[in-house]
């Protein structure tokens, strides 16, 4: 028997070493290698063409490629068509991953079940029986006469049946549980997992089939398996919600058919994930009896504004070290913020506790929200309520200077259209024609945004 070789994978960032150590030279993570077993080279057929039924690869011009044979189709979502750029691109390979009870299999299954009716779809579920599958169907009434269904792991064997069916659009539920035959290593292993997205990804391109791949998330909250997962497939997703919410988000981490932090929201129901199409009239579900602390900002997420509710609470602390804790924001940002609110807007917050909390579990990633965080927080300080018709936006540097954000105009037309009647916006951002309903107030100091409220 030929020797099996193996070699010792980052599972963060893919770096591949001779032996095993603790810590990754290339990224720096703590115990992330592990074994990845080599496949040896085989001269079988399966072997030399990949999978049975491969088509051979030929060269061609740019210009010679006909781009009207790959046209888009919609899943029957307009959220979930928004995260994939426009729709589903024919021979894609997509990732949706989330955390157990997410929703992620029950998305799927209402897509394919829709598409079924038109197009030739297949259901593989390797972590549930067919029974189940078709119960969970039964249970959100989705018309189940069209999909076809399959129960099995092994890749090689999933790709023949789907070469003889030929289906359109597939659903491999999910990454973790496939297996390729020649890889001796166990389900779920760094091996597995490589090797089985490789193969379906080929699979998926070379005859033209778009394909959903659902992945585990670890419990820091990533894809599970190793990093070059994402880098094998065209489009990445991850569908967030925490237990108690009955709100989900997708957001598009990766995509090479569209623009990238793209946002769904969905609403899981009794009848299966419904899609949320004014996202904003959630997020400002706000109280009758204004308290200060509060204030609307205006985020962009993708290709639209998001507006959103951002919560302040400063109180005096009892403990020699204050707390800062930010829920929805980056902790060493709200630090920093705070230092320029003390040297720049002489307010010291030194001995108070400082909470924020962004509503409705959003998690805001941009720097526009810098100077609606400081006035939620001198609100709260202060004590003073904010105009519930006041919004603001703008990034706040080191010297106090408001500087600014991308779409600005567009940002103020949809505050405009909610009923806002007063926004602090970045001078830069300042719409150059007036905006009907809304003044617009252009501050350059954060002095003056203070001044302002």
């Amino acid at each position: 028997m030929a020797k099996r070789k193996t070699a010792y994978v980052c599972s963060e960032c893919g770096a591949d070493y001779p032996r095993w150590q603790g810590q990754c030279n290339d990224c720096g993570a703590w115990n992330s290698i592990s074994e990845f077993v080599v496949s040896p080279a085989k001269s079988n057929e399966r072997n030399t063409r990949g999978y049975a039924g491969q088509t051979a690869a030929k060269v061609e011009t740019l210009n010679n490629i006909d781009l009207q044979a790959l046209p888009r189709f919609t899943t029957g979502f307009s959220e979930l068509d928004r995260v994939l750029g426009g729709g589903v691109v024919p021979g894609a390979a997509m990732l949706i991953g989330g955390s157990p009870g997410a929703g992620k299999s029950t998305l799927l299954l209402q897509v394919m079940c829709q598409l079924a009716k038109d197009k030739s779809a297949l259901y593989v579920t390797g972590e549930e029986s067919l029974q189940q599958v078709a119960l969970r169907a039964q249970r959100l009434g989705l018309p189940n006469d069209k999909l076809k269904m399959l129960a099995e792991t092994n890749v090689e064997t999933i790709c023949d049946l789907a070469l003889a069916n030929k289906p359109e659009i597939m659903v491999i539920d999910s990454i973790q549980v496939m297996h390729v035959a020649d890889v001796q290593s166990a389900p779920g292993s760094v091996s597995q997992v490589r090797e089985s997205a490789a193969y379906l990804t080929r699979f998926a391109k070379q005859h033209h089939i778009a394909m959903f791949i659902v992945g585990h998330v670890t419990k820091e909250g990533s894809l599970a398996g190793p990093k070059v997962l994402e880098h094998c497939i065209d489009c990445s997703m991850m569908l967030d919600g925490d237990s108690d919410s009955r709100y989900r988000t997708l957001r598009g981490h990766k995509n090479r058919f569209g623009a990238i932090n793209e946002l769904g929201v969905f609403a899981m129901t009794d009848k299966g994930m419904k899609e949320v199409s004014n996202p904003s009239a959630i997020f400002l579900s706000r109280d009758e009896e204004m308290s200060s602390g509060s204030i609307v900002m205006v985020v962009w997420e993708g290709t639209r504004p998001l507006l959103v509710e951002i919560q302040a609470l400063v109180d005096y602390s009892q403990m020699a070290n204050p707390r800062r804790i930010s829920v929805g924001l980056e902790q060493n940002r709200l630090a920093m913020l705070l230092a320029v609110l003390h040297r720049h807007g002489n307010v010291q917050m030194n001995d108070q506790d400082v909470f924020v909390n962004v509503v409705g579990g959003v998690k805001i990633a941009e720097t526009s929200a810098d100077l609606a965080l400081l006035l939620s927080m001198v609100s709260s300080f202060r004590n003073q309520v904010l105009d519930r018709t006041l919004i603001a936006f703008g990034e706040v540097g080191l010297a106090g200077e408001i500087r600014p954000v991308p779409n600005g105009t567009e940002r103020v037309i949809e505050a405009a259209k909610h009923g806002f009647k007063k926004a602090i916006v970045p001078k830069a951002n300042k719409p150059k024609q007036t905006i009907p309903g809304i003044e617009v107030i252009g501050v350059t100091r954060l002095a003056e945004a203070l001044e302002a409220i």
